[in-house]
């Protein structure tokens, strides 16, 4: 019974990565049909963004209105609805309607998803979630990409999608009841959640607990460091490297390949090594990398840098995710990672056009620079919040074991 769910929460992670890369995959087709300028791109994904957002905010309120299973299924299936539309958009103001239940799904699945499996499952089980993510936005392109080449249609790519998408909306459907049952057996870190949930006041509103806005800032740098990586990545080894963009394209698409087989590892060390050490590692290993690309080193070590900050940055979302109950209290978990997963996304949609803007007025040379800044914020911010639980933990007399 669990295995068959904890398949079906794999198969939805694939399912969330999925939609995440069809745009940028479609859009120079897209582009063209609908005769839009570029930016155009843009603003879709800005209001892809605006939805994930607002639905990760209230994920809290919506699980306890209706259950991880029922909140899952009925995002999956606005997800499916909304790339439907997207495959049958007669123009742009559709493709706008449609990009809004396409976030509204995506944002509410992640929070939700994300907490039960940090409740409910091994931490090795959320890294190998989010490799599944990975496996998900890598096929999606590939899908496209088909479908461009051998028919010359963006809109078959997005409605093959769209079929899968359905498909595990009938599958979650048939297992709803299943999540609650889980949920109820479920000893996995039990005893150490709950002793901490006794000393946190369940009373006290999510963003009022100590260490809680430090963590959102952390997700804030983390992925707006992930996202300025793919975004400029290859600009900067073109620009201002000397790359052709074939070898430029080639080095970030191994800082992604970095993210995915990190995450597939980190699922095995987390069996020997605690989430604190992990996420530590990462972020340090991630400087380290940070500091290669940004040093007037050899191109060779330069580009090496690409890959050490994948590497780095693979396990410290998921490790962040799993610790969540643990560090704040299950009653307060669904609330603090839907909070989490908006700035995390928050960090996705603004810290990269802030580059841009930078970078416009300058060189594409400070990108470096500013992947040194979002990875320190990130690594301040994290050191704030076990710093704040170390203390906490020693007050009340509990062995902190992040």
């Amino acid at each position: 019974m669990a295995t068959f769910l904890l398949i079906m929460i794999y198969l939805a992670f694939i399912s969330l990565g999925l939609p995440d890369s069809l745009l940028g995959a479609a859009w120079p087709v897209m582009q063209s049909d609908y005769g839009e300028p570029l930016e155009t791109a843009g603003y879709l994904y800005m209001c892809i963004a605006a939805g994930t957002i607002l639905s990760s905010l209230a994920s809290g309120w919506m699980n306890n209105k209706l259950g991880t299973g029922k909140v899952t299924f009925i995002s999956v299936t606005m997800t499916a609805v909304a790339l439907l539309g997207f495959s049958y958009s007669p123009s742009l103001i559709w493709l706008i309607i449609c990009a809004i239940p396409l976030g509204l799904g995506a944002g509410a699945v992640d929070a939700s998803l994300n907490n039960y499996v940090a409740l409910h499952y091994k931490a090795h089980h959320m890294s190998w979630l989010h490799c599944f993510w990975g496996v998900g936005a890598s096929v999606g392109p590939m899908v496209m990409a088909f479908y461009i080449v051998n028919q010359g249609s963006w809109r078959s790519g997005y409605l093959t999608i769209a079929i899968i998408q359905f498909s595990l909306a009938i599958l979650l459907l048939i297992a709803l009841p299943l999540w609650a049952l889980v949920a109820r057996k479920s000893t996995n870190e039990s005893e150490h959640i709950e002793g901490l949930s006794e000393v946190l006041d369940p009373t006290v509103k999510p963003l009022k607990i100590k260490g809680v806005k430090f963590a959102l800032m952390t997700f804030f740098f983390l992925c707006g460091a992930e996202s300025t990586m793919g975004l400029w990545g290859s600009s900067y080894l073109v620009n201002s490297k000397g790359l052709s963009a074939a070898e430029a394209a080639k080095w970030v698409s191994f800082f992604f390949i970095g993210m995915t087989v990190g995450r597939l590892i980190s699922g095995f060390i987390t069996m020997k090594v605690s989430n604190k050490v992990l996420i530590r590692s990462g972020q340090l290993t991630a400087l380290i990398g940070a500091a290669l690309i940004l040093l007037p080193l050899p191109i060779p070590l330069s580009l090496t840098g690409f890959i050490f900050v994948g590497l780095g940055l693979a396990p410290i979302y998921p490790c962040l995710i799993h610790e969540t109950p643990i560090r704040f209290g299950k009653v307060h978990s669904q609330s603090i990672i839907g909070y989490q997963m908006a700035l995390a996304y928050t960090g996705t949609t603004f810290l990269p056009p802030l580059l841009g803007i930078v970078a416009s007025k300058t060189t594409l040379w400070i990108f470096p620079v500013f992947i040194l800044i979002y990875i320190l914020g990130m690594f301040v911010s994290s050191e704030k919040v076990n710093r704040i639980i170390k203390i906490r933990s020693h007050s009340n007399n509990i062995n902190p074991s992040i």
